[in-house]
């Protein structure tokens, strides 16, 4: 028994008439009635009562009536499915990203106009580090993820990095801090301060470069807590552990008696990352045009990235 058997039958059974039947279904009327009968003896009963006069369906016609309407109607949904699937429409995907990547307004407003296209599309979405969501890619637990870090990660073959933001470094402290009131601030200005910052194993490298960025200044930098958390950071600073550094898209998170102040010195920067497979799935490719089309890095500068990262490996 085919598809085109339940098709058959429900033009017949919808028109009770062969000829008419056979006409709304594109094809001659003996093939159509010698699909009939073999749908028949198939089944072992009969569908319809013929004579001369008129064509109607028998008891068990009417039952099997209804059940061949709704095996068409799965079907459709089946061919709807396997074809919205292939156009990335529908699906699942997981999506790791680092601490601070959905408070940045790019990506926050980048996932909701995919959500909003895409609503059937199930997004699992994941807080880790960097190096765990390289690793789950690898593995294919993954179907992309969002990191942070100044130089283009290090990745497999398998593998593909996109630049998304480029960003200042801001300083925040209280504000009651002795440098509170600067317009601005160079690395230099905070060789006495102590830092409070991210660890450095949930990081993006931004500790090893900050330190790269005192030591170019002529000193160490002197931290007295590693936090998991951003509340966590903030929240020491709020309470006068030490200042903290971090993208200027974070400063949008507001406490009363904190302060950013720009990082006014070369270098001082962080860069946003979306990494993915090379032969990412269709519904994965939906969400990589829609991030990268809200990216504010120029097509040129993703290029030079992109050189830069083909030279590295």
């Amino acid at each position: 028994m085919e598809l085109r058997h339940f098709r058959y039958f429900v033009g017949v059974a919808e028109e009770l008439h062969f000829g008419r039947a056979a006409e709304r279904l594109g094809i001659s009327q003996p093939p159509l009635s010698q699909q009939i009968r073999a749908l028949e003896a198939e089944l072992g009963v009969e569908l319809f009562e013929r004579t001369s006069r008129r064509v109607r369906l028998t008891e068990a016609g009417t039952a099997f009536l209804d059940e061949a309407r709704k095996t068409l109607a799965q079907a459709d949904h089946a061919f709807a499915t396997a074809r919205r699937a292939d156009r990335g429409e529908i699906g699942e995907l997981t999506i790791g990203f680092i601490t601070s990547a959905p408070l940045t307004p790019l990506l926050s407003t980048a996932l909701f106009d995919f959500r909003k296209a895409y609503p059937a599309v199930y997004l699992d979405l994941t807080e880790m580090p960097r190096a765990l969501q390289v690793e789950r890619l690898t593995e294919r637990s993954l179907d992309a993820g969002f990191i942070r870090g100044v130089e283009p990660p290090v990745l497999p073959p398998s593998l593909v990095a996109t630049m998304l933001l480029e960003e200042d470094i801001m300083v925040a402290m209280r504000t009651d801090h002795r440098l509170a009131s600067s317009p601005a601030l160079a690395i230099a200005d905070l060789v006495d301060e102590a830092f409070v910052l991210y660890e450095s194993k949930l990081g993006s490298g931004f500790n090893e470069h900050l330190t790269h960025l005192c030591r170019n200044a002529g000193f160490e930098p002197r931290v007295v807590q590693e936090v998991g958390a951003l509340s966590t950071l903030l929240g020491l600073v709020a309470a006068g552990f030490g200042i903290t550094v971090l993208a200027r898209s974070l400063a949008a998170l507001h406490l009363d008696n904190l302060v950013y102040l720009p990082l006014d010195s070369p270098g001082a920067i962080s860069r946003l990352w979306l990494i993915h497979h090379r032969d990412m799935s269709p519904v994965c490719r939906k969400l990589v045009d829609i991030v990268t089309a809200a990216s504010t890095c120029s097509p040129v500068c993703r290029k030079l990235v992109d050189i830069v990262t083909a030279a590295s490996t």
